[in-house]
């Protein structure tokens, strides 16, 4: 870093030292401007002329006053136009003071709004024009008045122009942060989306497949001794399921994987197309289950595909633990204009069923599954006795807009 740009930090900051320094040089001007005869008789000389003691206290009061015009412009302001007012009535020849009461002016101007700028710099031109004109042996026309009235519209013009730019270099600058702080909450919120969709497909592979490995390590211990060969079947249907749960644990961790990483498992993702096959591992582990599709195979959205697997496995899922023995389920798939109808029913007792409202995770993650691509899924006993998930499906998968319920 330069010597100039160190000097320049430090100034902005230590402000009150770079007014200071601002105040020593106008009165070095002032000092200055004292010398100078205007009316010589080739034009504008230096003379040897020396400003009254007067004059050099304005002087010298004004600049001071400049040192805390940040902190008080308004009174700065006041104190220079008053001390350029005594100057104007008593100085002959005058002294520049009015110097001070510009660079004051210029100082309001750029601290203050553009109404406000107008009115003070109206009644600060006025003021000191109309004093100079008429006060002094000068005649009204003198370049020294006409003077006064330049300086002191340019300072308020200045001013003002400062003012504006650093309200738009502020504007620009606190836009650039929102849109920061908009693109963070946004990469923040699809995290969390994505937290959320992971837990839902982990959630739906786990309480699948332990249910179903459960049940038949309990049958294959219940009839161990008796039926070994039952035993065995169930045993394989438990490697089997213990199999599956792994192949789609890795498949869904393998999401997480970062570039570099070596390969994800490729099987695509289960869906509709698995139905029956999703309907022989419960068929294995004891539960009738009884399949309808009127939905001609039609090809669905993968979103939509799989959220409607999802939503049949998690169903059944809770059928297999909560409706009891000798509980049959039936599984429907129906087409019914843009939507897909899942239902999924039983005739259980239900004695632990976890109720609709709030319920566990998997109600829970059916209702959001469906949510997410702008569906409904509700669930409750049916009448008679027995559970019942009733899913609607948007065949075009599309995203909840803003203000949709959830």
């Amino acid at each position: 870093m330069s010597t100039v740009e160190r000097t320049r930090d430090w100034l902005r900051a230590h402000p009150l030292a770079l007014d200071a320094a601002l105040a020593t040089g106008v009165l070095a001007c002032m000092a200055a401007g004292s010398f100078v005869d205007p009316h010589g008789e080739n034009g504008t000389t230096w003379s040897a002329r020396t400003p009254d003691a007067l004059s050099l206290v304005l002087m010298v009061l004004g600049s001071g006053a400049l040192v805390f015009r940040r902190r008080a412009p308004m009174k700065v302001l006041a104190a220079t136009v008053g001390f350029s007012l005594v100057e104007l009535f008593t100085g002959d020849p005058r002294a520049p003071v009015v110097m001070s009461a510009v660079v004051a002016l210029y100082t309001v101007a750029s601290a203050t709004d553009r109404p406000t700028t107008w009115r003070v710099g109206l009644v600060t031109m006025t003021v000191l024009t109309a004093v100079a004109m008429l006060a002094g042996p000068l005649p009204w026309y003198a370049q020294e008045n006409l003077g006064i009235f330049a300086w002191t519209g340019m300072a308020a013009a200045a001013g003002d122009a400062v003012r504006s730019r650093r309200a738009f270099v502020d504007a620009i600058r606190e836009r650039a942060e929102r849109a920061e702080r908009t693109r963070e909450e946004e990469a923040r919120r699809r995290v969390a989306e994505e937290r959320l969709r992971i837990a839902r497909d982990l959630h739906d592979v786990v309480a699948h497949h332990i249910a179903l490995v459960n049940v038949q390590a309990g049958v294959a211990s219940h009839v161990m001794d008796k039926r070994p060969d039952q035993a065995k079947e169930a045993l394989a249907h438990v490697r089997e399921a213990s199999r599956s749960a792994l192949n789609e644990l890795r498949a869904t961790v393998g999401l997480l994987r970062q570039t570099g990483d070596p390969e994800a498992p490729t099987e695509p993702a289960p869906g509709l197309a698995r139905l029956d096959e999703l309907a022989d591992t419960f068929r294995n582990a004891g539960l009738p289950v009884e399949v309808a599709r009127s939905d001609q195979g039609a090809a669905l959205p993968a979103a939509v595909d799989l959220a409607a697997y999802r939503v049949i496995q998690e169903a059944l899922t809770n059928v297999r633990k909560h409706a009891g023995p000798g509980a049959k389920a039936e599984v429907s798939v129906v087409r019914v204009g843009d939507h897909v109808e899942v239902t999924v029913l039983d005739n259980g007792p239900g004695q632990d069923v976890v109720p609709q409202e709030g319920g566990g995770h998997g109600l829970l993650g059916m209702r959001e599954r469906a949510t997410a691509i702008g569906g409904s899924c509700t669930a409750g006993p049916r009448y008679g006795g027995g559970f019942r998930v009733h899913a609607i499906l948007p065949v075009k998968n599309r995203a909840p807009a803003l203000g949709d319920p959830v």
